[in-house]
């Protein structure tokens, strides 16, 4: 069987295939956007214009693979299964069974192990993900090395659709002001457990084996030992479109929302000089950015429909007795919303925070280009970390300080 024009154009590259007939490749792929030397096993598909893939990267070495519309940095590995509008950096790996969707977003060293599904995900770098997890809806950090890293334990799920039928449920383990200095305690989910979200999760959380959390944990270093147990189970009448408390799902949105525009930020200021140097680190550098605004775009969409399910709530509690307390914050969420949509979408002041991070782009410019990033950042002097991360936590409060306790 004679191959495609798109698979020898490869070929020719010096893309390597060990059967170049059990391969497919899109006549919408860009060549040049492929490095030589990447590897495509038997039974890789490799799909759309916003691909590229970087030198040292392997495709399907466990199992059949399909990289569509995805930005692989160098020596990447997708072992098998379906990865779409998703961004890998350096080093960052999935295991055979995978199933990735676009808003994904792995740093360098992150990666999974087999049938992980992932979506809207973002893993700064050495988080790591067992197998047969369910992680969608969340942002998690933590760690400073291959060896020190943040884990999810096999088995694991991110509880991210309520029975109200919404999905302002994002998750936040470690945060963005500190976990991109890789100088945080790394934080264990154990298997066969899950996150019901939308929770925040501290550095050097420690969450045993088989445990369902359900409350935020704000306080780093702790062994969640689990919920008191329920008692008898008891029932009471239950309405879908009736809400109760929206105090801390609101807050944990905002701050959610407030730590993606900050990575955002970081990869505008801090990132991009180091990722514009070849045509695949740029499309890798665009392909974050893209994902960051599609995290945004999705996480404002979905607060606003929770906003909009207010006023059926409000009309049901009239016929409960809910404290005044309760309904005045929905009320307030579906009367300020259009307010609260409209800074969510434009984002933190440019100039919010611009002391500490002129401060700590100084210190970054005189940063060792030659070690690589990873290396770079674990070199910052202590002064330079703590502006770098008071730059990103002002953007993170201008945005959480739109709902008040």
């Amino acid at each position: 069987m004679e191959s495609s024009p798109a698979v020898k154009a490869l070929l020719q590259r010096g893309v390597v295939m060990p059967c170049p007939a059990a391969v497919e490749v899109g006549d919408d792929v860009h060549p040049e956007r492929i490095a030589p030397g990447v590897v495509l096993h038997a039974g890789s598909a490799v799909r759309g214009a916003e691909t590229a893939i970087g030198a040292g990267s392997v495709i399907g070495g466990e199992a059949p693979a399909t990289v569509e519309d995805c930005q692989l940095g160098k020596k990447v590995a997708l072992k098998g299964g379906y990865f779409s509008g998703a961004t890998f950096l350096d080093g960052a790996n999935m295991g055979s069974a995978a199933h990735v969707r676009p808003g994904t977003l792995l740093e360098e060293e992150a990666g999974g192990a087999h049938a992980v599904g992932l979506k809207q995900t973002i893993f700064l770098p050495y988080v790591t993900a067992g197998s047969l997890i369910n992680f969608c809806d969340a942002l998690m950090a933590g760690g400073t090395s291959r060896k020190n890293h943040s884990e999810i334990g096999s088995s694991y799920i991110h509880f991210n659709f309520t029975p109200h039928q919404d999905k302002a449920t994002p998750s936040l383990i470690g945060d963005v002001p500190r976990g991109v200095m890789l100088d945080r305690p790394a934080i264990f989910l154990g298997g066969q457990g899950g996150l019901v979200g939308p929770v925040r999760i501290a550095f050097g959380t420690v969450i045993p084996a088989g445990q369902i959390c359900r409350r935020d944990i704000l306080e780093e270093n702790r062994l969640y030992a689990g919920a008191p147990a329920a008692g008898d189970g008891g029932l009471r009448p239950y309405s879908a479109q009736l809400y109760r408390s929206v105090a801390r799902v609101v807050r944990n949105n905002l701050v959610y929302i407030g730590n993606i525009w900050a990575l955002r930020r970081w990869y505008e200021q801090v990132r991009k000089p180091w990722m514009t140097g070849d045509p695949i680190a740029q499309a890798c550098y665009e392909g974050a950015v893209a994902r960051l605004d599609e995290v945004l775009e999705e996480r404002v969409k979905r607060l606003g429909d929770l906003a909009g399910r207010m006023a059926k709530s409000l009309e049901l509690a009239k016929k409960e007795s809910l404290p005044e307390p309760v309904l005045a914050r929905q009320r307030e969420l579906m009367e300020r919303w259009p307010e609260m949509e409209a800074v969510l979408k434009r984002g933190p002041g440019e100039g919010t925070g611009a002391a500490d991070r002129d401060g700590f782009l100084q210190a970054w410019s005189a940063a060792d280009r030659g070690a690589g990033y990873l290396k770079a950042i674990a070199a910052l002097p202590e002064n330079a970390r703590r502006a770098g991360s008071a730059w990103l936590q002002a953007l993170v409060d201008e945005l959480s300080a739109l709902w008040k306790d």
